[in-house]
């Protein structure tokens, strides 16, 4: 167990590697209650959202959610969220736990500039909900026993509400920060430990157990998820951190907070990218250590890095001079003292 966000979290187990594997290969069950929720309601809940988010959120339908992020008045990056549409007047964010207090700042001077009231039409709704996911190829195999109606087939980003393990109002979203299919599952606070045990014990044939923070960020980093405060932060821009998708400015009229500053980025060219790299020679990189030329250069660093469990090669990625950047590019990583060799390669590391 560790501290994070001011909670215990469990890091591990029964071991990071077992974990990893579990949730690739069958499912696995985390506990994510410490995830931030906030409601958006009201007339102005789009105008909002169109202003806050780096996303389109007028192309979203009932049952749909989104990934953006919220830039800040430098072109940076607040925190990286979800967007669920309840309805044209009803939308739910799911942020960053480290983020939660600034976010909730940060969206209440937006709002409040819009005329939108705080406890109404914003609500932090984070200590009276929880959430788990379920991930692993046989996750929603799972979560099915629990759910009278088909949920197996459910569309990747999209979400509805169920009766699970016999609570009622539970949201059930196909989004996912593992690479490995599976749900989450959002309730009540009071009925996170029913649903826990009820998933834990339809999932003892699949193999399904708890799994911790560990193996979510090694399962993460394999697919090349950013993760907030290592690849992503108040100084990095969502273009040079590969977010250009999530970044909509084709629409003139959405509003959306230093839209200009991004832009520029954007037709400028970032002078540092967000790249994926491997190990070549032997060696385990990790965050803030240096990314290297071969004559020893200071090019970069590395924002995350792992020993990936399922390629067993050291990964990561990290921040490198825009002419580094491509497909192949020998780079160096300094372990110790040490420049090793390492190549960019394409994201995802791992593919199914």
């Amino acid at each position: 167990m560790q501290e994070f966000a001011g909670y215990f979290m469990p890091i591990e187990y029964v071991g990071i590697n077992e974990e990893h594997r579990m949730v690739r290969e069958q499912a696995g069950i985390f506990d994510v209650s410490h995830m931030g929720d906030i409601w958006v309601k009201g007339p102005k809940a789009l105008e909002f959202l169109q202003r806050v988010s780096s996303n389109d959120a007028s192309a979203l339908q009932d049952g749909q959610v989104q990934y953006a992020c919220f830039p800040n008045e430098q072109g940076g990056i607040i925190d990286d969220f979800l967007t669920y549409r309840m309805n044209e007047n009803e939308y739910l964010l799911v942020v960053n736990a480290a983020n939660l207090d600034k976010d909730w700042a940060w969206l209440c001077k937006q709002g409040e500039a819009l005329g939108m009231k705080v406890g109404q039409d914003l609500v932090n709704a984070s200590d009276a909900m929880a959430q788990v996911a379920v991930q692993g190829p046989l996750a929603m195999k799972v979560v099915q026993k629990l759910v009278a109606e088909p949920v197996e087939d459910m569309k990747y980003y999209t979400f509805r509400y169920v009766t699970l393990a016999g609570v009622p109002n539970v949201i059930l979203s196909i989004t996912g920060y593992t690479g490995a299919g599976g749900c989450e599952i959002y309730c009540a606070s009071g009925d996170v430990e029913k649903i826990w045990n009820a998933v834990l014990e339809a999932g003892k044939e699949e193999g399904l157990k708890p799994a911790g923070l560990g193996a979510r960020d090694t399962l993460r980093l394999e697919m090349g998820f950013c993760l907030y405060g290592h690849d992503i932060n108040e100084t990095t821009s969502p273009i040079a951190a590969g977010l250009g998708w999530i970044t909509k400015l084709t629409d003139n009229k959405k509003d959306m907070v230093a839209r200009s500053l991004i832009e520029k980025v954007k037709a400028d060219g970032p002078v540092e990218k967000l790249v994926g790299f491997e190990m070549i020679d032997k060696g385990i990189p990790r965050q803030h250590y240096p990314i290297v030329d071969a004559a020893g250069n200071t090019i970069g660093e590395v924002t995350s890095g792992t020993m990936s469990p399922s390629l067993k090669l050291g990964i990561g990625m990290g921040y490198v001079k825009k002419e580094f950047s491509k497909t192949d590019t020998e780079i160096f990583i300094q372990i110790r003292g040490k420049n090793l060799k390492a190549k960019v390669v394409k994201l995802p590391f791992y593919k199914k």
